[in-house]
């Protein structure tokens, strides 16, 4: 079997640049927004992936509710309700999903341009749906808010290939504790880890990023960001962290912690040690499942550990 319509029109709306002006001019305006911290509770980081398909239960399920009630007669009242909990719910949902959109790559952009419009369309539908209803105009009110259904559909639809196809709020980062075999990995001697640069080493084919402190110790975590896989060797290394070069997630060395967003989810770490001047890494045995000694079981007497 071929690929349907709807796949071809999506893939030919990932490539369509024609909108991408208006884009680089909406994505700057949020990103200039004053938001502070609170960007990142936005973003979900404090819930470990993003909070906008959380939001957005609220007003697909109250105006589904809606349209669910106008199929019975004298409910239009009720249906009103519904129309406008989900109208009150949709502002915080929507800002959520603009600064998640901001720090997209550019095909996610574009699809993530037309589900925007989607939503924007529901949501003058069901405001004119209310002020029907408000005037006295029942059935006016019940086909206003069935087209607002429809267009909301066609941006969970356009959501969902976002999320699922292209991948925009997934973890990059997920698959690193399944490919990388248990045990330690020798990555190279000490002295081919300049102190305080990011250092690219593979382990397994999985990329992973290599610090070495002033005071010695060695911290490795998984190069590609969690984000959109953006490769950390080539970011920032400042105060014991890395900064993601292409959307700015910053991650703790020493745990892969992400401490600051677009970034919902940690960096796979790794432990490691120097065995005869070489650098060694694993992941750790909660990560890995495995039962390999610890780090400390694990050295020859006079070898140094160093939580990575």
């Amino acid at each position: 079997m071929g690929q349907n319509r709807v796949l071809r029109l999506l893939d030919g709306l990932e490539r369509q640049p024609h909108a991408d002006t208006v884009i680089d001019l909406v994505g700057r305006g949020v990103r200039a927004l004053p938001l502070g911290g609170g960007r990142d509770v936005l973003h979900g980081r404090w819930l470990g992936h993003p909070v906008h398909p959380l939001m957005v239960q609220v007003p697909i399920g109250s105006w589904l509710s809606a349209a669910v009630l106008d199929t019975r007669p004298g409910r239009s009242r009720e249906a009103g309700l519904l129309i406008g909990v989900g109208l009150a719910a949709a502002a915080p949902a929507a800002l959520a999903g603009a600064v998640d959109w901001a720090e997209l790559h550019r095909p996610q952009q574009r699809v993530g341009l037309v589900h925007a419009l989607a939503n924007t369309a529901a949501v003058g539908l069901y405001a004119a749906s209310l002020v029907c209803r408000a005037k006295g105009r029942a059935g006016a009110g019940r086909g206003f808010a069935y087209l607002g259904l429809t267009a909301a559909a066609t941006g969970g639809m356009l959501g969902g290939h976002l999320a699922y196809r292209q991948a925009a709020g997934a973890n990059h980062a997920e698959e690193v504790p399944h490919v990388v075999s248990e045990g330690w990995h020798r990555i190279g001697a000490v002295a081919d880890f300049p102190v305080g640069q990011a250092v690219r080493r593979s382990v397994d084919d999985v990329p992973v990023l290599v610090v070495r402190e002033p005071g010695g110790a060695v911290h490795a975590l998984a190069d590609r960001c969690s984000h959109l896989a953006g490769p950390l060797s080539e970011g920032t290394v400042e105060d014991g962290c890395v900064r993601c070069p292409w959307h700015g997630s910053v991650f703790r060395l020493s745990d892969g912690w992400n401490v600051r967003g677009p970034a919902t989810a940690p960096q796979p770490a790794f432990d490691t040690r120097i065995v005869d001047g070489h650098v060694e890494v694993r992941l750790p045995e909660e990560a890995s499942g495995g039962s390999s000694p610890s780090a400390a079981e694990s050295l020859p007497q006079g070898a140094g550990g160093h939580g990575g």
